[in-house]
C-alpha cells in the first residue's frame, strides 16, 4: 500500500478552472473520503490521482513517486466506479480474471486470487454467473473484486453506491468499511452522500468550489465545524441557521428583538452573527421561562426520530425528538436551545466564531 500527498494541484478546461489548488496528504492504510455537493471538484480530483485526468499544474505523489507523467495502467491503482462496467459477455470469473489475463499472470496464480477475492466478497457461489443473473449488490461486488485480485496499493472509488436502493447502500457501506480493514488498504472514496461519508471514514475532506473547506474525523466535523457550508452539510437533518444581533449586554436577539436564551459572546456587542444548532439540540418544552414561542410548520416522521419544522421570528428551526409527535401545522410550542451546544459564525466570512464569555 501507499501513502498519496498532493501538492498544489490545479486543474483547469480552458479558461474554466475546476480546482484551483489543493494539498492534501493521505496516510498509508488510511480510508478518506472526498465528500461535497455536485460539481465541487471531489471526482475530478479523483480521477487525476487515478491519471484518468490530466493535472494542470502542482504535482501527485504515490509513495514516494511524482506521478503526474506516469500512465494510469502504471500508478498500480484500482478505481472502482458508479457503473459497474462489467462485460456482459464474461462470466464473474471472467470478469475479476480479465485485468490478470491481460498482464499474462500465471494461469494458477489468477485462479488462486479470483477465489481468494470471491470468498472475501462472498462470490464463491456466483463465480459462473453472467452479470444479467447477478442484483445490483452482487454486481458492485464483482466490480470490487475485480479490484482487488489486482492487489494495487491504491484503492479508489467513485460513488460507487449511487445506482443501489437505501437498504442495499447500508448494507455496502458496512462491506466495503470491513473489506478496507480487513486488506489493510489505502483508500480515497468519492461521494456527494455525507451519511456515507459519516460511517465509513477516518478521515472526511470536504469539498466546495474546488477547495477543502475542511476536513478531519467524522466526529470532529460534526462536533466543531469550521464555517457555514461545513455545518450546513454535515448532518441530517442539517443544522439550523438563525440571524440575530448581539446588544449591548451581551445577548443574541433574533430578528424580532427577543432574546434567544443562549450563552453570550466576549466583546460583541452591536455585531450581526449566525447561530447554528442542530436540530437534537433545540428542545421542544411547555415551559414559559426562558424560552421562544415558536409553531409548527411541519411533522416529519422517520421511525425512531420525528423532525419537527417550526417558524421561529420568520425563520425555520428543526427540532430532532424521539418521541412521537402529532400536531398540525400552526400548532404554538415553547423552544430552547441547548447552551453550550450552539456555535457562532460571522455572516460575512462565513468561517466559525470559536469565542464565548465566562458569564
Amino acid at each position: 500500500m501507499a501513502s498519496v500527498s498532493i501538492r498544489h494541484a490545479q486543474k483547469r478546461y480552458g479558461a474554466v478552472e475546476v480546482i484551483p489548488g489543493i494539498d492534501l496528504d493521505i496516510a498509508d492504510r488510511e480510508f478518506v473520503t472526498l465528500v461535497g455537493p455536485s460539481g465541487c471538484g471531489k471526482s475530478t480530483l479523483l480521477r487525476m490521482i487515478a491519471g484518468l485526468e490530466g493535472i494542470s499544474d502542482g504535482q501527485i505523489f504515490i509513495g514516494d513517486e511524482c506521478v503526474n507523467d506516469v500512465p494510469p495502467m502504471h500508478r498500480d491503482v484500482a478505481m472502482v466506479f458508479q457503473s459497474y462496467a462489467l462485460y456482459p459477455h464474461m462470466t464473474v470469473t471472467g470478469n475479476m480474471s480479465f485485468g490478470l489475463r491481460l498482464r499474462r499472470i500465471a494461469a494458477d496464480r489468477i485462479r488462486s486470487l479470483v477465489e481468494g477475492a470471491a470468498q472475501t466478497l462472498n462470490l464463491v457461489p456466483l463465480l459462473d454467473r453472467m452479470p444479467r443473473q447477478l442484483s445490483g449488490g452482487q454486481r458492485q461486488r464483482v466490480a470490487m473484486g475485480r479490484a482487488i485480485v489486482r492487489n494495487p496499493r491504491l484503492f479508489l472509488f467513485d460513488e460507487p453506491l449511487s445506482n443501489l436502493d437505501a437498504q442495499l447502500r447500508v448494507q455496502m457501506r458496512t462491506e466495503i468499511k470491513s473489506l478496507h480493514r480487513r486488506l489493510g488498504s489505502t483508500s480515497i472514496y468519492v461521494t456527494h452522500d455525507q451519511i456515507e461519508a459519516m460511517t465509513m471514514a477516518d478521515r472526511i475532506v470536504v469539498m466546495n468550489g474546488g477547495r477543502i473547506a475542511q476536513q478531519g474525523s467524522p466526529e470532529e466535523l460534526y462536533d466543531r465545524p469550521a464555517n457555514l457550508f461545513v455545518a450546513g452539510f454535515i448532518g441530517s437533518p442539517a443544522m439550523n441557521f438563525i440571524t440575530g444581533t448581539i446588544d449591548p449586554q451581551g445577548r443574541f436577539l433574533l430578528q424580532d428583538g427577543r432574546a434567544a436564551g443562549v450563552t453570550p459572546l466576549a466583546g460583541m456587542a452591536g455585531r450581526r452573527l449566525v447561530l447554528g444548532v442542530r436540530p437534537e439540540h433545540v428542545v421542544l418544552t411547555g415551559e414559559d421561562a426562558g424560552t421562544l414561542a415558536a409553531s409548527i410548520a411541519e411533522v416529519e416522521p422517520t421511525g425512531i426520530d420525528t423532525h419537527v419544522v417550526c417558524d421561529l421570528a420568520e425563520q425555520q428551526v428543526t427540532v430532532s425528538v424521539r418521541d412521537r409527535v402529532r400536531a398540525e401545522p400552526g400548532t404554538p410550542v415553547r423552544l430552547a436551545f441547548q447552551p453550550d451546544r450552539v456555535h457562532w459564525f460571522d455572516p460575512e466570512t462565513g468561517m466559525s466564531i470559536r469565542q464565548t464569555t465566562l458569564q
